[in-house]
């Protein structure tokens, strides 16, 4: 018997919107007898398909009767072919109902067709033996498992066809113990198959069928407790007028409908503990799925004889499922159980069992699921089957970043605690006192869930159900001016001012929180909410702004809400002292704070209030102009000063603060703020005197200075003079930001670093191009100092080994800042400000904090790829020289035996992988890296690529053969310490093969002078024959030879013997008479010690005993072709 599953289908012309050979016969059902219609004609995908040689739009049946031979695809709805097949049934049910065997069995994808005899004469095993015995398959897929366009509709055509063979025959042909009884027989059978198409399919159409019956029993019970009333009726009719005839006619009636319900319930019986106990645990998901599905739709539609405690046990159980789909058929299908009241009734013993697992199906993995489980919840909350305690396992479902889940969360929380009125009742009015017991209720909830950062997520996740109450700003403005209580007044008064900021910013179209996307609104829907929000809350945020000037945390919010308003009702509602006295309370405000962020949001406000488009933007422009002359004033005075006192200092320090803040938003250039800037910095760099907390701010000013002066010459045609100036004035900011980099102060330097950053940005190579070339004269350079000292602040800000693993909202502002600091210098790499190579320094640190930057570094590397891919892969390739110098001038030679080298070895592993499994598309990149990295790093003793097997071993060992890259033939191998030893690099590059070979002659050797003697031996063979030739690449400088433990030295390794033949490669003297590599059998030195015979002994390359050198590595046999392993010191090269 086939275990296996699938349907016959060619590999080589496979279509997915054609049904394949076997498949297209579903629409011959009905026509095999006498040329009526088929049972599914209209089933499958449109253009039915080809079976062998045929049109595509014709289908010839071969396995069905003799007298059909071709049928034509015709678009009829099953209720049209069912009825005539049900008329050929009623002439001769048994070839009929043989069609409708073959019908479910070509469903299943199976080629072999059941006769008229088997049907006579073989039980249903024997016949689905026999068919098993046909399923000639070659591929896993059957109609069922295919989930492209056409077979999703042959999937739902055949369900509706399987369904209206049992609901247009209940009036008659149903009840002849023939139709049904065979059906439900043939699909036990089918579904207790083995062969998964069978009782996949089988499964599938024994649960329509069990659906189709179950609404033929639901109508057998209304015509019976109809007939019964009826019945009972004319029963208590007194004699005289009673119709004896009509009460023994409706008397047969009930006895007829009673046998038939029997009948009916009796079929379905066999159907579930048949078919569902079996299969609702089966091993395909789908069939789980489906099993679920239907059996929720059996509960809904019959739940007098479904909805019991031994069906509802199936669902509960199910509910712990490992696939998501099942689990989200279980709990829609409770859903429709506890959306009705007659259903939800008879849940009880079943909410009190898996109550517990509902609520944590809250957190399921599968985001879907998890939504429709708080529905579910939703609706079981109303019949108030929840307790307190489970319900506050849900609410912090409306802080998640996932939108649909907070949104049915809110739903949830709306539902459940802040409107714990019923469906019916009608929605309180804006201002009512039922929006202030809304306010207070979902403020208790704010504040008790400890989330007070998360406001948005709050309002986002209530906007849908909730957005009248939270849209009545009225209310709110009403319960912010009135006096809070003494107790926790203060804490209700900073949430209501949060939810109240949120919902302006809803309101307004503003971004949404972290995670979501934006909402749907149209255009003239927010513009219409903003209108309405800046009439609400205009005229009374000047009296909020006054109340809470003093505490940053209410202000702050307020300020951000001005920024909501339609800016132009001031005007049109005749709003103009509400507007004076927000213009008065925010010059207060930049006087009287000093904080960043309330600074900043009094800067965005002022900002909107002189847009250039407001009518009433004069106003805004005079205080902003008020302020220019207080702050700038008392700038100059207080820089200027040789020595401040501590009265002093603060009062300069908080003016450098506001006038930082503004600076971003506002053009503060006609108060000449440069000028004292940079004096303190350079009394700074000079002295070291200034305090930092005065050099942060003064940077930044003088930093926006440049800014706004660069943006009025980059649209005018500025003169040179001007250019001249502005270029002084760069340079000198930039060298003087360049002194701050080494700030004692960690806060200064970052801030001149941020700052060198967006200069060097802006007026690198991509700034002053195009639409910025007029700012081409102030193009910015910078030198390798520079790029030195910002690599410095790196490693001292970013990559510092400080705490990394916080958790707290501290450590993640900390990491938020440090990520923003890499960026700025990764931009400065991609935008060609720094050369590729910068990217180095970055680079080595990629294993170490992949979890902190890793995007970020990765990033950076594939836009170095996009503009070059050899300097790309020198990138890489640097990088890891560069931390293995510093290893080896930390541990020196013995670095191999550090844990640090683990380090570098992970580093190269994880590298590796950005060339991907397949390495001839980056073929051309890595070997011009190689031949970059050769020509520049061969001199350190013990380098990776002077040590080309210590490579192979960082790189991540044999996952990267670089033979298969063209660099090397075999293997990268490299030194060893051989008498008159040598290196190999050899390999194909350049095109041919050749062979490197450095030749050292010992100690005491006269060549020794010389140093290595470079040949290259070229040919078709790994060392060849064909003469010798210059290399093309500048060779690298082999590390000191090492000495065999057991013998002198003997003389050097020359080149002798035959220019391109002979027996001899490497003689021992200058004509390669006698110990040659190959000459003769005894070897160099003619013992074991020394290179023996090749093919000789136990050895490939070697004596009896294959040592090279005496030493304890084996050269010859192991694992691998030389040795035990490619990695150094497992046998390779030297123990």
């Amino acid at each position: 018997m086939l275990g296996g599953t699938g349907t016959h289908r060619d590999k080589g012309t496979r279509e997915q919107n054609q049904l394949p050979k076997g498949h297209g016969d579903v629409s011959t059902l009905g026509r095999g007898h006498g040329g009526r219609g088929g049972i599914c004609s209209n089933v499958g995908p449109p253009r039915a398909t080809t079976c062998h040689h045929m049109s595509p739009r014709v289908t010839t049946c071969h396995h069905m009767s003799p007298r059909v031979t071709m049928c034509h695809h015709v678009s009829l709805c099953p209720q049209v072919v069912v009825d005539e097949w049900l008329q050929g049934y009623k002439r001769d049910r048994e070839p009929a109902f043989l069609e409708l065997v073959n019908f479910i069995v070509r469903s299943c994808g199976c080629r072999g067709t059941v006769t008229l005899a088997m049907l006579r004469e073989q039980q249903n095993t024997e016949i689905i033996q026999r068919l098993t015995e046909t399923f000639s398959e070659d591929s896993s897929d059957y109609p069922l498992s295919l989930s492209t366009g056409p077979w999703r509709r042959f999937r739902a055509s055949f369900g509706a066809v399987v369904t209206a063979v049992a609901l247009r025959s209940r009036h008659a042909v149903l009840y002849d113990g023939f139709l049904l009884g065979g059906l439900t027989a043939l699909l036990t059978s089918l579904a207790d198959s083995q062969v998964r198409a069978f009782h996949h399919t089988a499964t599938l159409a024994a649960m329509k069928l069990m659906t189709a019956l179950v609404e033929v029993a639901l109508g057998l019970s209304q015509r019976r407790d109809n007939t019964r009333r009826l019945y009972e009726a004319e029963r208590g009719k007194s004699p005289p007028r009673r119709a004896p005839g009509k009460l023994e006619a409706l008397q047969e009636t009930l006895r007829e409908l009673q046998e038939q319900q029997e009948e009916i319930e009796a079929v379905m019986n066999a159907i579930f503990k048949g078919v569902f106990v079996h299969r609702y645990r089966d091993v395909v998901p789908d069939v789980r799925a489906l099993c679920m599905e239907e059996l929720g739709t059996w509960m809904c539609s019959f739940p007098a004889s479904f909805l019991t405690d031994g069906h509802l046990k199936y669902l509960g159980w199910t509910l712990h499922d490992k696939q998501g789909e099942v689990r989200l058929r279980c709990v829609r299908a409770l859903q429709g159980l506890y959306a009705r009241r007659d259903t939800a009734a008879h849940m009880e013993l079943f909410t009190g069992r898996f109550k517990a697992h509902l609520v944590s199906m809250v957190q399921d993995k599968d985001p879907v699921v998890a939504v429709e489980v708080v529905k579910l919840l939703t609706v079981i909350t109303v019949a108030e089957a929840l307790t307190e305690a489970d319900c506050h396992r849900v609410y912090p479902a409306v802080f998640c970043s996932r939108r649909p889940l907070a949104t049915a969360a809110g739903l949830f929380l709306y539902r459940s605690l802040l409107s714990p009125r019923h469906e019916g009742d009608t929605e309180p009015s804006p201002g009512s006192g039922d929006n202030r017991s809304f306010f207070r209720l979902l403020l208790t909830f704010f504040i008790e869930s400890e989330l007070h950062q998360h406001a948005a997520y709050l309002v986002d996740s209530l906007w849908d159900c909730a957005g009248t109450q939270l849209r009545d700003w009225d209310t709110a403005g009403g319960l912010l001016l009135e006096e809070a209580p003494e107790e926790g007044g203060d804490q209700q008064e900073k949430a209501l001012v949060e939810i109240l900021a949120a919902s302006a910013k809803r309101a307004a179209g503003e971004g949404p929180p972290v995670g979501w996307g934006p909402p749907r609104k149209g255009r003239r829907a927010v513009m219409e909410q903003r209108s309405r929000l800046s009439l609400c809350l205009a005229p009374i945020l000047p009296r909020l702004l006054a109340k809470f000037s003093a505490d940053e945390e209410k202000v702050t919010p307020l300020l951000e809400v001005l920024s909501c308003f339609e800016l132009s009702v001031y005007c049109t509602a005749r709003l103009e002292r509400p507007l004076e006295q927000a213009l008065a309370q925010l010059q207060e405000l930049v006087q009287k704070h000093t904080g960043p962020e309330v600074l900043g949001a009094a800067s965005r406000a002022l900002g909107a209030l002189c847009d250039p488009r407001l009518p009433l933007r004069g106003r805004g422009e005079l205080v902003r102009s008020r302020l220019g002359d207080l702050l700038g004033e008392r700038c100059h005075r207080l820089l200027r000063l040789p020595s401040l006192d501590e009265e002093e200092l603060y009062s300069a320090t908080a003016t450098l603060k506001r006038l930082s803040v503004l600076f971003k938003a506002h053009d503060l250039t006609p108060w000449q703020l440069f000028e004292p800037c940079t004096l303190l910095l350079r009394r700074a760099a000079d002295t070291g005197e200034v305090p930092p907390q005065l050099l942060v701010p003064a940077i930044t000013c003088a930093h926006f200075h440049i800014l706004w002066e660069l943006s009025r010459l980059a649209n005018t045609d500025a003169p040179q003079e001007q250019l001249l100036s502005l270029k002084d004035k760069t340079t000198s900011f930039c060298a003087l930001c360049q002194s701050c980099l080494s700030n004692g102060d960690a806060g200064v330097r970052e801030q001149a670093f941020v700052v060198l950053s967006d200069l060097l940005l802006v007026l690198g190579p991509s700034g002053t191009r195009g639409a910025g070339a007029a700012l081409a004269p102030l193009r910015l350079v910078p030198d390798v100092e520079l790029r030195s000292q910002l690599a410095a602040v790196l490693l001292d800000h970013v990559f510092s080994p400080g705490d990394r693993d916080g958790d707290g909202e501290a450590h993640m502002e900390d990491l938020h800042r440090r990520r923003m600091l890499l960026a700025g210098f990764c931009k400065l790499i991609i935008y060609n400000v720094l050369e590729p190579s910068a990217a180095s320094d970055v680079l080595k640190y990629y294993d170490k904090f992949h979890a902190e930057y890793g995007d970020i570094i990765k990033e950076t590397l594939a836009c170095i790829r996009r503009m070059d891919g050899q300097e790309w892969a020198r990138v890489v390739l640097l990088s890891l020289q560069q931390v293995m110098t510093e290893l080896l001038m930390e541990h020196g030679p013995g670095v191999r035996g550090v844990p640090a080298f683990g380090g570098l070895r992970d580093l190269g592993r994880r590298l590796s992988l950005f060339f991907g499994p397949r390495h001839q598309p980056n073929r051309q990149d890595v070997r011009g890296g190689v031949r970059w990295i050769w020509g520049h790093w061969g001199g350190a003793p013990g380098g990776l690529l002077g040590s080309p097997g210590g490579f192979s071993e960082v790189w991540g060992g044999d996952q990267m053969d670089l033979g298969s890259l063209g660099c090397s033939r075999g293997g990268f191998w490299g030194p060893w310490g051989a008498p008159g030893g040598f290196t190999v690099i050899g390999g194909a590059l350049e095109g041919g093969d050749f062979g490197v070979f450095l030749t050292v002659p010992p100690p005491g050797d006269d060549g020794a002078a010389d140093g290595a003697r470079p040949r290259v031996v070229g040919g078709p063979r790994f060392w060849g024959a064909a003469g010798f030739g210059a290399p093309p690449l500048p060779l690298l400088q082999p590390p000191p030879p090492t000495q065999p433990p057991s013998a002198a030295a003997p003389a050097p390794v020359t080149w002798g013997g035959h220019r391109g033949g002979g027996a001899r490669i490497f003689g021992g003297g200058p004509g390669g008479v006698g110990r040659g590599f190959w000459g003769d059998k005894k070897g160099f030195g003619g013992d074991r010690r020394g290179f023996g015979v090749l093919g000789g002994g136990c050895g490939v390359f070697g004596g009896a005993q294959g040592h090279l050198g005496g030493g304890s590595g084996v050269f010859g046999g192991g694992l691998f072709f030389w040795g035990g392993s490619w990695g150094y010191g497992e046998g390779v090269l030297g123990g």
